[in-house]
């Protein structure tokens, strides 16, 4: 009994802390971009792209061939470099964006972004582009909202990723991130 007393005294010092913590830290930005716990429950449809489910993701990839998927899971960058901090699969075909899905994108980011968006759709911002992650996974959604913003048209959502792919049964193939360009400032 003293052990659960002195246990419910910690919490109760402690959890004052953590609120107060969570009341400073916002989670979107001003410009709507969730900025934290990245990998929490996400709204059903993403306003600016449609929402696709795997059923519909297949669909699309076989009525527009053209389609091109974008990977945005994160991936440790430590001395200009991508480190392969632990293995990593996506959809067959994707083009591997990583860390593009953060909440607060710093200037070099943001141009790895933009420029690999270009490179991709040969500047037609009209081409299907479906943004991915796993699923409960805000990156994805970060992603497709800044797509938007760059002025793209044809945007989709799939919303529970790699894990919805994974769960149909359908394959999964060993991915490395785009790397920054020769030359480029990389963060």
């Amino acid at each position: 009994m003293k052990r659960l007393l002195t246990c419910l005294t910690c919490l109760a010092l402690v959890l004052p802390v953590f609120a107060d913590e969570a009341r400073e830290t916002p989670l979107f930005s001003t410009e709507g971009y969730r900025l934290g716990r990245y990998r929490s429950p996400t709204p059903e449809h993403a306003p600016f792209a449609h929402t696709l489910d795997t059923s519909q993701l297949q669909t699309q990839l076989k009525q527009r061939p053209d389609t091109l998927l974008i990977d945005v899971y994160r991936r440790q960058w430590l001395h200009g470099r991508f480190v392969e901090d632990e293995p990593h699969s996506n959809l067959p075909a994707s083009l591997w964006l990583a860390n593009t899905g953060d909440g607060q994108l710093p200037p070099a980011w943001q141009a790895y972004l933009t420029d690999n968006l270009h490179k991709v759709t040969g500047g037609r911002r009209d081409r299907p582009l479906v943004f991915y992650c796993r699923s409960d996974c805000w990156l994805s959604w970060n992603a497709v909202k800044r797509a938007a913003t760059l002025g793209y048209t044809n945007l989709y959502w799939y919303r529970d990723g790699i894990d919805a792919w994974a769960q149909a049964g359908l394959p999964l193939l060993p991915a490395r991130p785009v790397e920054f360009p020769a030359g480029h400032a990389a963060p």
